[in-house]
């Protein structure tokens, strides 16, 4: 069976990882992924060009195309490849649209009495959003309507002051068209501890995988600006330290009751489906779905995976998915960065890994927004590369990850303190006082 996987990032990387053993794989990347080039057949070229990278497949007899990032999912690429007889492990245009278009999830969330809904209003200009935020007496969420790259979040008490600066940053969406909306959403600040579940879905059934925290914040102690997320870490059981088996059935149904909905008002939706939540004293919330696998989180979930990919691929274009397994381990994985990342001086310059010391170890590299040149292996202004290592607990997997960052030299950081027992441990306390 041929394998198209479209994407260049660590995600990417992780999925073409574990398909290589089983399938002829290809890749459609816009830059050149260290490790992506290593394991298959490839084209670099632009991924939101969709009837380029549709006639690439054709041209290779690709018998299913999985799709890694949202872009080309919002630019309709499952459609053009589904045009050209390619099946896909990803969302049609109007099914992605439960990431493209936050408005639209929310509102399939009312329309079909989903629960694990909050507080929201939707607006397009600016006296509206003042009159409401005038009114509004708790700490809110602004958040542009389309794609931003995970960036375009901004939290009352964390990002923001307060309201008044709430109402700034949205008219500033507004007026600049932020993530191709004219429009912001404004929702109510859920207090809880985070959490992220993904599931494999085939249109109808839903096959969940194990949950796992992302750490959105560049710096140690969960301080400074929202990245793309700098790393996360997942459990034994499939569960995490503050989240029960009870939590975790909740989060899953409200994922099922979406996939139906979507059915119906859109379109049958393929592909993966993530849920990021929020565990609340009410129990999970859904703060947001992405229409493909996170990027720190597939890096946990894909190593552990027992049955084989490629299986579960064909499961899912062909509509017959079942239960898919996992290793019962732990996982961690730990983002190499350039300093100072978001805001970075060293774009462009040479890296050192020592790829074979870090398998050494028992940890992977996924390479995420690096280039390979003919001199080595370049920065961009944004993340490099995730390492990644499992254990029979958070403990020992946090510990091995660490001890393998030591093999990247460069102008580079990470945030140390990603699934460590103290950083854990605060989670776990936070979600203890909520709870009482």
């Amino acid at each position: 069976m041929k394998v198209l996987v479209v994407g260049t990032g660590a995600r990417e990387h992780a999925i073409a990882d574990a398909l290589k053993d089983d399938v002829d794989l290809y890749c459609y990347m816009s830059k050149i992924n260290p490790g992506m080039s290593k394991i298959a057949e490839f084209r670099q070229g632009d991924e939101g060009e969709v009837e380029k990278v549709a006639e690439y497949a054709l041209e290779n007899d690709i018998d299913i195309a999985f799709i890694g990032p949202e872009a080309p999912l919002g630019k309709g690429i499952v459609d053009e490849l589904q045009k050209n007889g390619i099946p896909c492990v990803g969302p049609t245009q109007s099914a992605a649209r439960i990431e493209t278009d936050k408005s639209f999830m929310r509102k399939l969330f009312e329309d079909y009495e989903i629960e694990g809904s909050l507080v929201y209003k939707v607006f397009d200009n600016s006296k509206d959003v003042s009159e409401f935020l005038d009114e509004f007496d708790r700490d809110v969420v602004v958040k542009p309507v389309g794609l931003t790259g995970g960036k375009g979040v901004k939290i009352v008490g964390d990002h923001l002051k307060d309201n008044e600066e709430a109402k700034e940053y949205s008219c500033e969406v507004i007026d600049n068209v932020m993530g191709g909306f004219a429009q912001v959403i404004i929702e109510e600040r859920l207090i809880g501890e985070e959490f992220t579940i993904q599931a494999f879905c085939d249109g109808e059934h839903l096959a969940p995988m194990p949950a796992a925290q992302d750490h959105p914040h560049a710096f140690e102690g969960d301080v400074g600006a929202i990245t793309g997320g700098m790393g996360s870490y997942s459990d034994v059981g499939g569960l995490l330290p503050f989240l029960t088996q009870d939590d975790y059935d909740k989060a899953v149904a409200i994922m099922q009751e979406t996939l139906k909905a979507i059915a119906k008002e859109a379109e049958p939706y393929k592909g993966i489906l993530y849920g990021q939540f929020m565990l609340t004293a009410d129990g999970p919330k859904l703060i947001e779905y992405n229409a493909r696998f996170g990027d720190p989180e597939a890096m946990n979930v894909l190593p552990l995976l027992k049955t084989p990919l490629a299986d579960v691929c064909k499961a899912i274009v062909d509509g017959n998915l079942d239960s898919v397994e996992f290793e019962d381990k732990a996982s961690v994985c730990k983002y190499i960065v350039p300093d100072g990342y978001p805001e970075t001086e060293h774009a462009g310059e040479l890296i050192e890994v020592d790829e074979a010391a870090i398998e050494k170890m028992g940890a992977k590299v996924f390479y995420a927004a690096v280039s390979q040149e003919d001199d080595g292996i370049h920065l961009s202004g944004s993340r490099a590369l995730g390492i990644v290592a499992s254990g029979e607990s958070i403990e020992e997997a946090e510990k091995i990850a660490e001890k393998a960052c030591e093999f990247v030299k460069g102008n580079v950081y990470h945030r140390s303190d990603v699934g460590t027992a103290d950083l854990v441990a605060k989670r776990v306390e936070h979600m203890k006082e909520i709870l009482n």
